[in-house]
Protein backbone atom coordinates (compact mmCIF):
# COMPACT_ATOMS: atom_id res chain seq x y z
CA UNK A 1 0.00 0.00 0.00
CA UNK A 2 1.31 3.33 -0.97
CA UNK A 3 2.79 5.66 1.86
CA UNK A 4 3.91 9.59 2.20
CA UNK A 5 6.25 10.59 4.59
CA UNK A 6 5.97 14.40 5.58
CA UNK A 7 9.13 15.71 6.69
CA UNK A 8 8.95 19.20 8.46
CA UNK A 9 11.66 20.94 9.86
CA UNK A 10 13.25 24.74 9.85
CA UNK A 11 16.06 26.32 8.50
CA UNK A 12 17.94 29.90 8.10
CA UNK A 13 16.07 31.77 5.23
CA UNK A 14 19.72 32.74 4.01
CA UNK A 15 20.17 28.63 3.30
CA UNK A 16 17.10 28.60 1.17
CA UNK A 17 19.07 27.58 -2.37
CA UNK A 18 21.57 25.22 -0.48
CA UNK A 19 18.34 23.35 1.15
CA UNK A 20 16.54 22.67 -2.26
CA UNK A 21 20.46 21.93 -3.56
CA UNK A 22 20.76 19.06 -0.82
CA UNK A 23 17.25 17.84 -0.99
CA UNK A 24 17.97 17.41 -4.06
CA UNK A 25 20.95 15.24 -3.67
CA UNK A 26 19.88 13.14 -0.91
CA UNK A 27 16.29 12.19 -3.44
CA UNK A 28 19.15 10.90 -5.62
CA UNK A 29 21.10 9.48 -3.18
CA UNK A 30 18.28 7.48 -1.50
CA UNK A 31 16.97 6.65 -5.19
CA UNK A 32 20.23 5.01 -6.33
CA UNK A 33 19.82 3.00 -3.03
CA UNK A 34 16.82 1.56 -2.33
CA UNK A 35 13.65 0.91 -4.32
CA UNK A 36 10.07 2.55 -4.03
CA UNK A 37 10.12 6.52 -3.88
CA UNK A 38 8.04 7.65 -6.46
CA UNK A 39 7.74 11.16 -5.83
CA UNK A 40 9.48 13.49 -3.69
CA UNK A 41 8.46 17.31 -3.22
CA UNK A 42 9.96 20.23 -1.09
CA UNK A 43 7.70 23.32 -0.29
CA UNK A 44 7.66 26.19 2.28
CA UNK A 45 4.92 26.82 4.43
CA UNK A 46 3.73 30.86 5.07
CA UNK A 47 5.25 30.24 8.13
CA UNK A 48 8.95 29.59 6.92
CA UNK A 49 8.62 26.03 7.72
CA UNK A 50 9.81 23.70 5.36
CA UNK A 51 7.94 20.67 3.93
CA UNK A 52 9.32 17.69 2.37
CA UNK A 53 6.68 15.10 0.93
CA UNK A 54 8.21 11.75 -0.45
CA UNK A 55 5.88 8.86 -1.96
CA UNK A 56 6.77 5.51 -1.31
CA UNK A 57 5.04 2.30 -2.58
CA UNK A 58 4.64 0.70 0.15
CA UNK A 59 5.85 1.07 4.02
CA UNK A 60 9.14 -1.59 3.62
CA UNK A 61 10.19 0.24 0.98
CA UNK A 62 10.44 3.51 3.44
CA UNK A 63 11.44 1.15 6.33
CA UNK A 64 13.98 0.21 4.41
CA UNK A 65 14.83 3.60 3.24
CA UNK A 66 15.07 5.14 6.81
CA UNK A 67 17.66 2.07 8.13
CA UNK A 68 19.82 3.54 5.02
CA UNK A 69 19.34 7.39 5.05
CA UNK A 70 21.75 7.93 8.26
CA UNK A 71 25.13 6.20 6.56
CA UNK A 72 24.45 8.12 3.79
CA UNK A 73 26.76 11.33 3.07
CA UNK A 74 23.92 13.29 0.79
CA UNK A 75 21.30 12.77 3.90
CA UNK A 76 23.94 14.25 6.50
CA UNK A 77 24.80 16.96 4.58
CA UNK A 78 20.86 17.69 3.66
CA UNK A 79 20.03 17.73 7.88
CA UNK A 80 23.14 19.88 9.47
CA UNK A 81 21.38 22.42 7.70
CA UNK A 82 17.95 22.10 9.45
CA UNK A 83 16.99 21.96 12.50
CA UNK A 84 13.46 20.87 14.29
CA UNK A 85 12.83 18.03 12.42
CA UNK A 86 9.57 15.86 12.42
CA UNK A 87 8.61 12.87 10.47
CA UNK A 88 5.50 10.85 9.82
CA UNK A 89 4.31 8.21 7.45
CA UNK A 90 1.02 8.34 6.41
CA UNK A 91 -0.86 5.17 4.63
CA UNK A 92 -2.71 6.27 1.55
CA UNK A 93 -6.18 4.49 2.39
CA UNK A 94 -8.08 6.59 -0.01
CA UNK A 95 -7.26 8.00 -3.46
CA UNK A 96 -9.70 10.28 -6.19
Amino acid sequence: MTVISVTRFQADPADAEEVRVRHAALVAAIRAAQDGLTEARLGRADDGTWVGVWRWDSADSLRAAREIAPATPAAAEAFALVRDVTAEAIEIVDER
